[in-house]
């Protein structure tokens, strides 16, 4: 993906922040500062004061642009799916089969992400790094319905739409659409999660990226027989 989509800019839910991030230089230093920093330290771990150290300012800029860690976090996410969705459209736009669009989506879904250097702040293997550590940590919480409310999950629901149209495309009696997609989704980030740090939980091929076949004859088959 290096400088396929140059000059994007994904757009965020303006719930999200006080202050867009994207407008300033030190907006854009508190964005690549925390995907640096969550990504080793880890959010529990994560706090304002760290970051505002680690960026050279102080805890009140930051505040300045977020409430809290929790927004800056569906904040990196909701930017992740944003840009995935970007991702998707560039590289299906060319093609005619609903089936070679479903596999080119689940490659894209499964595959480890490599960094996009058309956006220098933005470090997007951190970042993916982050979402399959880190994105539970938004929706399984007592405040997710409100959250949802306010459309911080809209991204990510968005991207899963347009997978699941494409499912429909193709079997349009197919009941599950959107818990498969999910289902690939959530998985494939446990796999590449697995297979970092607990390579028992998973199974590794040599010479193929077995999670993204794994998923692909999963959905292929759900399709086929559903």
């Amino acid at each position: 993906m290096d400088g396929l989509l140059p000059n994007i800019h994904v757009s965020v839910n303006e719930k999200l922040y006080l202050k867009n991030p994207y407008s300033t230089d030190l907006g854009r230093r508190i964005l690549q500062g925390s995907i640096d920093l969550i990504d080793e330290l880890g959010f529990e771990n994560f706090t304002f004061k760290k970051l505002s150290k680690k960026i050279g300012s102080t805890e009140a800029s930051v505040y300045r642009y977020f409430v809290s860690k929790h927004q800056l976090l569906a904040y990196l996410l909701s930017w992740y799916w944003g840009w995935m969705e970007y991702r998707f459209i560039f590289e299906l736009n060319n093609i005619q089969s609903p089936q070679e669009r479903l596999r080119k989506a689940i490659h894209l879904i499964t595959e480890e992400i490599e960094e996009d250097l058309s956006i220098s702040f933005i470090n997007e293997v951190k970042l993916y790094h982050i979402v399959i550590a880190e994105s539970s940590k938004i929706y399984l919480n007592k405040k997710v319905e409100e959250d949802n409310e306010q459309g911080y999950f809209m991204p990510y629901k968005n991207f899963v739409q347009k997978i699941s149209d494409i499912i429909l495309e193709l079997a349009p009696s197919y009941k599950y659409p959107h818990m498969l997609v999910s289902t690939i989704i959530e998985g494939a980030h446990h796999q590449r999660f697995f297979a970092e740090h607990l390579p028992r939980l998973t199974d590794t091929i040599d010479g193929e990226d077995a999670i993204t076949n794994f998923y692909l004859n999963i959905a292929l088959e759900q399709i086929k027989h559903g």
